[in-house]
């Protein structure tokens, strides 16, 4: 497994006491951008403030983003910002809970924010990435999508009429 581009480790034992601010380099910003699949990330900050509570270690904070990648229509480098707030849950790593395949089972609220750590500190440069993954848009439209559309005969999905089997028997239901 290669190293993580964006790598700040936090132990539990020792959690700064006011906010941290993180400022990914040059590197690891074009690191990351390689990993999205977008064309740049210019800049890249996150304020993170830790507490604790019922074993865990509460992060929250926000990351602030410079994304530039190609339109999904016309190809055409386009730059947005990005500003995603979040609030991280990090255990120690436990016995894990089996299933049967076939088992269903529920997770609360707090299981989905919820990561595991190995080991003394935990890695909150890899959330932050994680993060700023789920903030890229891998749809984002620029300025000269419906003039592209428009040249090509594309149909955007609101203008595509309903096909296939379940669109017909509606059809049929509605006359």
């Amino acid at each position: 497994m290669s190293a993580p581009e964006l790598s700040r480790m936090i132990k539990p034992k020792a959690l700064p006491t006011g906010p941290l601010l993180i400022e990914a380099s040059e590197t690891e910003r074009e690191a990351l951008a390689k990993r999205f699949g977008v064309t740049s990330l210019p800049s890249l900050t996150a304020s993170v403030s830790f507490g604790e509570k019922e074993g865990a270690v509460v992060a929250k904070g926000h990351l602030d983003a410079v994304i530039e990648q190609p339109c999904a229509v016309s190809r055409d480098d386009i730059t947005y910002e990005a500003h995603e707030e979040f609030d991280l849950r990090f255990v120690p790593e436990g016995p894990e809970t089996v299933h049967a395949p076939d088992e269903e089972f529920e997770l609360s609220l707090e299981d989905l924010d919820t990561i595991e750590y190995d080991g003394d500190a935990f890695d909150i440069g890899e959330a932050i990435a994680q993060t700023l993954g789920l903030a890229v848009d891998p749809y984002r439209e620029g300025p000269n999508a419906d003039r592209i559309r428009a040249e090509k005969s594309i149909e955007s999905d609101e203008e595509q009429a309903p096909s296939g089997p379940l669109a017909e028997a509606l059809a049929k239901l509605k006359k």
